[in-house]
């Protein structure tokens, strides 16, 4: 047998897909004479053992018989088994099988037709599938034009030829939509590339006594992991454009790792110079540890905390020993001074009570009925006052405020017999009577909020201010009830 095209020249193992192998005696093998060639040239050929060069046509089991069927009409098969096809307006010979029927050698042509519908049927179904690319799609048709051209294959040819003639037109234009979407696509790409590129630059540029360097070299990290990402996924930049983008890229890494390595370098100065003045913070703080001058130690102290504040951070660990030393000195002072402080806490406790005595008697001056002989054993109550001496802190303010209320009460009532005789300050004496009143109602109601709120020292304070307030009102209505 021979073709027009030696690439379709059937071999002994020829068989097409669907056909089943022989599982008979084998028909007789046929003999296939070449297009052009007389098959008395052959014989002699052929009458060496050549079984094994010859095909074996398999049974013929067709995987469309009504397509081989249609197919076969296109053909016709002479004497002497030369096959020839009806090609558009021409008739041209595929070949010769002389030793097979009419019906073998149409059947085994009209195969090869279907098998070249079959391919071109299958290019036209993944045309616009999403994994075929345009350097196979113009191999493709290539291909597939070359193999219809003049085929060794019987069928409706130039039909095929005009499908395939179709299908290179709509090929086209898949093409130039695999253009546009890969236009499109690197056009995203570089978008997506520059987004990365900016970033970088944005944290490069950002000013290095605000940055957070471990957050900020994450994100550089990831960023150039993206890139990579990019570069192995997605679509391929043009070499100008990634050049550059990558030359920014690289540019805000390395100045990036500058500045943070001069950042780093300069804190590790900076450090050490902190270093440097909190360890003779500590040695202060030491030295002032056993001090038994209380006040001037405590404020010394105070200020040795502000230099410490000014002093900088040291690196954590040298930061947090120093300060460990630190605050032991200091701890250690003040647990002495406490320890004074509730020995002399004891010896103001018997003063406190001394003066709650001499309040005792110094409320009773008021509502003040006699200025003159208030005066006098106030003046009394203030000398042994100061000769207590002094109370706890916390009840330093109380019990002042108590007595301040009583010097306000005479005081008042001594203005008050002043004024008495003024027309123009009795009218004032009225409004004041008015205004003294609304306070007092005022502070009646706050007491009640100070008791209800469980408030001890407000209760307290507002009760010593009410008495003192009351007590001046007595005078005030006293005084205009004599005018």
């Amino acid at each position: 047998m021979s073709d027009n095209t030696e690439q379709n020249s059937p071999t002994t193992q020829e068989t097409h897909e669907g056909e089943a192998p022989a599982t008979s005696s084998p028909p007789a093998k046929p003999r296939v004479t070449p297009a052009g060639v007389r098959p008395s040239a052959l014989k002699k050929v052929s009458a060496r053992p050549q079984a094994s060069a010859a095909p074996v046509l398999a049974p013929s089991v067709p995987d469309d018989a009504q397509a081989l069927a249609q197919a076969r009409e296109f053909g016709r098969v002479d004497d002497d088994g030369t096959v020839s096809v009806v090609d558009g307006e021409d008739t041209r010979v595929v070949g010769q099988m002389p030793d097979n029927t009419a019906e073998e050698a149409l059947t085994f042509y009209a195969r090869r037709y279907v098998d070249l519908v079959a391919k071109v049927a299958l290019f036209e179904a993944r045309l616009h599938h999403a994994d075929l690319g345009i350097k196979e799609i113009d191999s493709t048709v290539a291909k597939l034009a070359e193999e219809t051209q003049s085929p060794a294959a019987v069928g409706n040819l130039a039909a095929l030829r005009d499908r395939v003639a179709a299908l290179t037109s709509a090929a086209a234009q898949r093409r130039s939509e695999l253009d546009a979407q890969r236009a499109a696509a690197k056009e995203e790409a570089l978008a997506q590339r520059t987004v990365i590129v900016e970033r970088a630059e944005k944290i490069a540029g950002t000013d290095p006594a605000k940055i957070q360097w471990r957050p900020a070299g994450e994100e550089l990290r990831t960023l150039l992991e993206q890139w990579k990402e990019a570069q192995r996924q997605g679509p391929r930049l043009d070499k100008v454009q990634e050049d550059a983008l990558w030359k920014r890229f690289s540019h805000a890494r390395t100045a990036f790792d500058r500045e943070r390595r001069h950042y780093f370098s300069e804190l590790e100065k900076l450090n050490a110079a902190a270093k440097e003045k909190k360890t003779a913070l500590v040695a202060r703080a030491q030295a002032l540890s056993t001090s038994e001058d209380f006040a001037s130690t405590a404020a010394a102290y105070r200020d040795l905390m502000t230099e410490w504040k000014a002093a900088g951070r040291a690196n954590r660990k040298d930061d947090d020993a120093l300060w460990a030393q630190f605050r032991a000195a200091q701890d250690a002072f003040f647990a002495r001074r406490d320890e004074a402080n509730a020995v002399l806490n004891q010896e103001f406790e018997a003063n406190l009570a001394v003066k709650e005595a001499l309040l005792e008697r110094a409320e009773k001056l008021v509502p003040v009925t006699d200025i003159a002989s208030a005066k006098a054993q106030l003046r009394t109550i203030q000398d042994e006052w100061e000769a207590a001496g002094k109370v706890p802190r916390a009840d330093v303010q109380r019990v002042e405020g108590r007595l301040r209320a009583v010097e306000r009460a005479i005081k008042d009532a001594e203005q008050a017999q002043w004024d008495r005789s003024n027309p123009e300050t009795k009218a004032r004496a009225e409004g004041a009577l008015a205004q003294l009143e609304q306070g007092i109602h005022q502070l009646e109601e706050d007491l009640a909020a100070a008791q209800t709120a469980g408030n001890n020292k407000k209760v307290k304070e507002l009760t010593d201010a009410l008495a003192a307030r009351t007590a001046w009102l007595e005078q005030i209505r006293r005084a205009a009830e004599e005018a």
